[in-house]
């Protein structure tokens, strides 16, 4: 088989596959590309030795079967025999479910995760979102200090658990997602410099020096990481990538990476006769991200929305600080901005920034799925000091409001695992680093930050502590029992309405209408024929809805967290404490 690898500024290659050393040749055609032919089949480690130096893998390696600091391996994409014919789902209609392959399951792998998919399947969710997969040092981490782009963590199961996943998820119905990293990568485990330009210190980065998206040499790792991201949607049959920090991406050039992602992404969806997405994850408030690009937009296919979040979180929690501030003073004047504008920050002032923030949205012109809602993800947990989800300080009732806010509303709606039971297992940040003095780092610095929130440094969990992984695994035995069941119960049943009924499928952001009252803690919308109307106070209210246009009486309900009779014929509704309800006009 013919081996390559770019490395334009070496002198000499070395192709070590088994007990071969073979020399590499130019390739005339390629500048900067030498090439080698060696015998060599499924699983044979092999390496490069860039002008003598030690072994290293291949920057494309499929497969790291030690790691990222062992042989790559080579890996037969046409092996495995694909059981499901898929046409794919779109992500305009889908419910998405953000998962956590190393926690999911106490087994952390693919294959044990797969065996759980039939829960996904009856809860009605469209589209699993799967945290990275790409090699990282040690076995247990959020995959975010991922290297190796085009690999998959071995200890998940590598390759062909991959392909076994998402042909079982497919088989169900599901679509799959996979978050890839391109803003970073490592530090541990990362050799890419040893063979080209593909960081930059033109700019600087969170992270050190910034991937080489726009100096000299940059063409090539933009081809590395476009490559890597199509391979991932052609040779396992993804159904999108959800792309990590995008505001991080410096790139200056006029054609941007992400334009040209977009549009590789757009063809090569064309070429297989099945959709492909692309949601991105981006700090900007900036509608352009997955504006059309024939309208001069980055043309991603959705965006998260933050915003909707931290809107829905104060509203619920009363927390204020930090990025919080803004959206507290008034939460729900904050969420029915957000569900009505999709953006908070839509050019006003951000005290966290100290600055004005964001850009306007079109609704006019601009569909609501192009944005994600939610009320919970990994960051969103993960990055508190104790990794507490909400239902650890909220009652079953309010958790219930959160997710009718999500699963009714505009936006393309997202749960993170176990949200849908109120799992009362935390999820910390947790690491496997290799590297002691990395590890050390890691630790020390976080609890340096959360120390200066007041937080004592005994409280915050180690990330290299494995129980600190292991407390963060879902508990599969909390489904059965309430007060988990009957909060399971209720989303699918909100799921089931977001399947069934148009008006929860309406792109069209202009027409959702709101009302609330900040003292008295209920918020309310119109979405079409349907009322959604949440009671977030400890008591009960008496929410005048007015009367509904084409009906003379109070309306159907839908779904009800507690039981409730329709508005009278005054329009007011009586809603009980801590409890949300859907309803129909007449």
């Amino acid at each position: 088989m013919q081996f390559e690898v770019w490395a334009p500024d070496a002198e000499s290659v070395v192709l070590e596959a088994a007990d071969v050393r073979c020399p590499m040749e130019r390739d005339a055609g390629r500048e900067g590309w030498w090439t080698a032919e060696a015998a060599a089949s499924d699983g044979d480690r092999y390496g490069f030795r860039v002008d003598d130096g030690p072994r290293l893998p291949d920057p494309r390696s499929r497969r790291q079967p030690d790691g990222p600091d062992g042989p790559s391996a080579v890996v037969d994409q046409e092996a495995y025999a694909w059981r499901n014919g898929w046409a794919g789902r779109r992500l305009n209609r889908a419910v998405l479910y953000e998962l956590h392959v190393g926690t999911y399951t106490r087994e952390g792998t693919f294959d044990a995760a797969a065996a759980r998919l039939g829960h996904l399947a009856e809860l009605g969710v469209t589209h699993v979102s799967l945290m990275p997969v790409c090699p990282f040092p040690g076995v247990n981490g959020w995959g975010y200090e991922g290297v190796s782009l085009w690999a998959v963590h071995e200890p998940y199961g590598g390759p062909e658990a991959l392909k076994r996943f998402v042909d079982t998820a497919h088989g169900l119905g599901l679509g799959v997602v996979l978050d890839v990293v391109h803003n970073h990568l490592g530090p541990s485990g990362n050799h890419l410099p040893a063979f080209g330009p593909y960081f930059t210190d033109t700019h600087h980065t969170p992270w050190g020096a910034a991937v080489n998206l726009d100096a000299p040499g940059s063409d090539e790792v933009r081809a590395f990481l476009l490559g890597s991201a199509l391979a991932w949607l052609r040779d396992y049959r993804l159904d999108g990538l959800r792309l990590d920090a995008v505001h991080a991406l410096a790139d200056t050039r006029a054609l941007t990476f992400l334009e040209e992602l977009s549009a590789a992404v757009d063809a090569l969806a064309v070429e297989l006769g099945r959709p492909l997405g692309l949601i991105a994850e981006s700090d900007l408030c900036d509608p352009r991200t997955t504006t059309p690009r024939p309208a001069g937009g980055l043309g991603l296919h959705a965006q998260w929305n933050d915003d909707f979040h931290h809107a829905l979180h104060t509203a619920l929690t009363g927390e204020s600080q930090g990025y919080y501030a803004d959206f507290a003073r008034a939460p729900l004047a904050a969420l029915a901005k957000t569900v009505t504008s999709a953006f908070f920050h839509n050019g006003t002032w951000s005290s966290f920034r100290g600055r004005s923030h964001g850009r306007p949205v079109d609704v006019s012109r601009t569909p609501a799925h192009r944005f994600v809602g939610y009320a919970q993800t990994h960051d969103q947990i993960g990055n508190r000091a104790l990794g507490d989800r909400l239902a650890s300080a909220l009652s079953p009732g309010l958790q219930a409001c959160a997710a009718a806010l999500v699963l009714t509303g505009p936006f393309t709606p997202m749960l993170f695992m176990g949200e849908e039971w109120g799992a009362r297992t935390p999820w910390q940040f947790f690491t496997d680093h290799t590297d002691p003095e990395l590890a050390e780092a890691v630790r020390s610095g976080r609890r340096r930050e959360f120390g200066a929130h007041g937080w004592a440094q005994e409280e915050i969990p180690d990330p290299q502590d494995p129980a600190t992984r292991d407390r963060s695994c879902l508990d599969w035995s909390e489904p059965k029992r309430e007060p988990h069941a009957r909060l399971l119960a209720w989303y699918r049943k909100l799921i089931a309405l977001r399947r069934t009924l148009p008006d929860l499928h309406d792109p069209d952001l202009a027409s959702v209408k709101t009302a609330f009252d900040e003292d008295a803690r209920w918020f309310a919308y119109r979405r079409g024929d349907l009322r959604v109307v949440v009671n977030l106070a400890g008591k009960p209210a008496a929410i005048p809805l007015g009367l509904g246009r084409h009906r003379r009486s109070g309306g159907r309900v839908l779904a009800a967290w507690e039981p409730v009779g329709a508005p009278g014929p005054d329009g007011v509704l009586h809603l009980p404490p801590e409890s949300c309800v859907v309803l129909a006009d007449d």
